[in-house]
């Protein structure tokens, strides 16, 4: 009898108990799980947030900085152009050429000379039996058009040469020698006989020598 009293009280105390240890572990269970998601959420998230404010900052100035260096580059690199440009001294103009290329206005240089011409002015007797002659001229090169439409100008050096002519080279004139227009032969005698008859008349002639280093073939050349 006692025994079938005690087994419902026992029972009951061990359900209980049951219960309690059931509950204590509900409780525990979730309050360890609600607290390590408060410190997770609380100390952790506060670290993590300050974290990546901290990390945030340095980084978005940082990011920062490269631009506005870029940016403090161009402006350099504007103000050191403008510099430059300011620095550099424009070219002087040019001077104009005295004359146009390949023409003098004044007495030639020797390097201006002309090579194969000369104005012929007298001619002097040598003796007979050399059968040579001498032309006195002046070397000289083809001056500046001019504006007057009389033709290029032979501008001679101002002093007197003097060289052998052969009395039997080659030679040809032009007006006012001949009464032709172009270039045609004419004996050395001829030629002479004109010079003689008008004295420093200033004809353009272009010349070849030969081995002895006379003269053996002339031509005359009238300006263009």
């Amino acid at each position: 009898m006692n025994a079938d009293r005690l087994r419902p009280a026992a029972l009951a105390f061990t359900a209980v108990a049951l219960a309690a240890v059931l509950t204590a572990c509900q409780e525990g269970g979730g309050t360890g799980a609600a607290g390590d998601g408060a410190a997770a959420s609380s100390p952790a998230a506060s670290a993590s947030a300050s974290a990546s404010a901290a990390g945030a900052t340095p980084s978005g100035a940082a990011a920062a900085t490269p631009s506005a260096g870029r940016s403090g580059g161009g402006t350099s690199a504007t103000t050191s152009g403008a510099e430059s440009a300011a620095s550099v001294k424009p070219a002087a103009p040019a001077k104009p050429a005295a004359s146009t290329a390949g023409c003098v206005d004044k007495a030639p240089t020797p390097d201006e000379v002309d090579p194969d011409e000369f104005a012929v002015y007298r001619v002097e007797e040598l003796d007979g039996s050399t059968g040579k002659v001498n032309l006195v001229v002046q070397h000289g090169a083809w001056g500046c058009p001019g504006g007057d439409g009389d033709g290029v100008p032979f501008v001679v050096t101002g002093e007197d040469s003097r060289w052998a002519l052969d009395q039997a080279a080659y030679v040809t004139a032009t007006n006012p020698i001949t009464d032709s227009s172009a270039n045609q032969r004419i004996g050395v005698q001829e030629l002479i006989d004109w010079i003689d008859a008008h004295p420093d008349s200033g004809l353009v002639f272009r010349y070849q020598t030969g081995a002895d280093g006379s003269i053996d073939r002339l031509e005359q050349v009238y300006s263009p």
